[in-house]
């Protein structure tokens, strides 16, 4: 019966996505269509994530460590073990934003949309990939765009789910641009979602979001990126426990 009931939501989270794609998809497109609209493109996507959420009976308690001045523009990193992570982090994160991603959401109904235009696709894969991928990335930042990036590069196969090791790429690039980073921990969406929902299905509640303070990169050097990188793992490590 569980089971049953775990997935019966589901498929109905799944319906209540797909009907509000549909309602809101004419807004989403048109604010698509050039870069000077991303911003309001993304007020949109933060309405999509809450009302999609709420409506199936997930809700996103952000315990935040000290205000956040969104006037600034930063890398946002959280660990990732649920498709439930992406609203949760869409909806915390104001201003104007981008995700960089496995490029195989390009194909997602959902995030196809986002990937072909605001966000970044990445093939971890292709070195050519990658540096187009990276090289965007750059762009955005000096532009005054965050960037949001799961430096685990995506949900690991074990259940119930440790935290992987970071790619070094979201490190670089805060040192190369010298822009602060937002470490997010997300300890318990798993267990409303895990992945995609499709093993095990899926259970409203609330999952805790904590958005520690800034880690501040204007003093730090290239050959810093290991202990940097380290910094943000053990931060956000420190509330999956």
């Amino acid at each position: 019966m569980k089971r049953f009931l775990r997935r019966t939501h589901l498929y109905f989270y799944h319906f209540i996505v797909g009907i509000f794609l549909v309602l809101l998809y004419p807004f989403l497109y048109f604010f698509s269509r050039k870069p000077e609209r991303y911003k309001q493109l993304n007020k949109w996507r933060r309405f999509y994530s809450a009302i999609s959420s709420v409506t199936a009976g997930f809700f996103f308690r952000y315990h935040v460590e000290e205000p956040i001045d969104w006037s600034r523009h930063y890398i946002i990193c959280a660990n990732h073990t649920s498709n439930l992570d992406i609203p949760s982090v869409s909806y915390l994160v104001k201003g104007n934003f981008a995700f960089m991603g496995k490029d195989d959401l390009l194909d997602n109904p959902v995030t196809g949309l986002f990937f072909k235009t605001v966000d970044i696709p990445l093939n971890r894969d292709s070195k050519m990939s990658a540096f187009r991928a990276f090289k965007r990335a750059g762009e955005y930042l000096k532009s005054g765009l965050s960037l949001v990036i799961f430096p685990e590069g995506g949900i690991a196969d074990a259940y119930p789910p440790k935290l992987a090791d970071f790619k070094n790429g979201p490190f670089r690039l805060a040192i190369e641009h010298q822009v602060p980073i937002i470490p997010v921990s997300i300890p318990d969406s798993y267990q409303k979602m895990w992945d995609d929902g499709a093993q095990y299905g899926s259970r409203p509640g609330i999952s805790d979001i904590y958005v520690h303070a800034p880690v501040y990169t204007e003093m730090l050097r290239l050959e810093d990126t290991d202990a940097l990188r380290s910094r943000i793992y053990h931060i956000i490590n420190s509330k999956l426990a």
